[in-house]
């Protein structure tokens, strides 16, 4: 709901002029937003701290669309993940400030006049072990951008080399969380997390051969790491590890300020 809604509804309640009844029924009503084939919490800002994001695989551009008319509308900085790249050129007609990020298969259409960020939002990094891995990557980078925290990024650095790792590390250490991408035999967020003092959420990509499994064995190696402060993510979820990172990141860095 936009704030000038909101407030009106607040003076008429306390003018008398709407019943505590009719108050919460009016919330309920608008925090969802019918479209048809899509059903828009635009409440979840309030509840969960960051708005809707729009997962677009499978769905049409008219539908696209309208969710995207919808949420600007009510005031949010929309975000897509899987936009398939024969979208993005009817999008940015559609929309002249919206971003398509093509290796990431992201869009973004920032607000017109941002709020000012006075407190900052913490900061994660994206450590990748190949660049096979940086469509996740770059998925978690513009997740993690969109929510408003310091990214880095360090590519390449995966246990075929383990030189490069200790040399990247000025770059990872004083994260509050750090995301780490990895296919293969996905050993590089056990060897990440015995350097770092945060939470680490490792990701793993269904890059690598036949026994790789779509990565379902670099998933199952994360899963039993021996590093105590990994979790682990879905195969190919560059954004929910971002989103993660973003989530600790945000609360370490209000943390601090108190």
């Amino acid at each position: 709901m936009q704030p000038l809604d909101l407030t009106l509804l607040a003076q008429e309640l306390l003018s008398g002029q709407l019943s505590v009844a009719d108050f919460v029924e009016h919330l309920s009503q608008r925090a969802i937003a019918d479209i048809g084939e899509a059903q828009l919490d635009l409440d979840r800002r309030r509840r969960c701290g960051f708005p809707e994001v729009v997962f677009g695989a499978g769905k049409s551009l008219e539908s696209l669309t309208r969710i995207f008319e919808t949420l600007r509308d009510d005031g949010v900085d929309v975000f897509a993940t899987r936009i398939p790249a024969d979208f993005a050129t009817q999008l940015v007609r559609a929309f002249p400030t919206g971003r398509y990020n093509a290796l990431a298969r992201t869009f973004r259409i920032p607000l017109d006049d941002p709020p000012a960020e006075s407190e900052g939002r913490g900061r994660v990094a994206i450590v990748t072990a190949g660049t096979s891995d940086l469509p996740v990557a770059e998925e978690a980078r513009e997740t993690a951008l969109w929510m408003g925290t310091e990214v880095s990024l360090v590519q390449d650095v995966g246990v075929a080399g383990p030189h490069r790792l200790p040399a990247r590390l000025p770059q990872i250490l004083g994260s509050d969380a750090v995301v780490v991408i990895a296919g293969m035999e996905g050993a590089l967020p056990s060897v990440v997390g015995g350097y770092v003092d945060c939470p680490v959420i490792a990701v793993p990509t269904s890059v690598g051969y036949g026994a790789n499994l779509g990565g379902l064995a670099a998933l199952l190696a994360m899963l039993n790491s021996c590093a105590a402060n990994v979790t682990v993510v879905n195969v190919d979820a560059g954004f929910k590890g971002a989103y993660v990172a973003g989530l600790i990141a945000r609360n370490a860095a209000r943390h601090r300020r108190t």
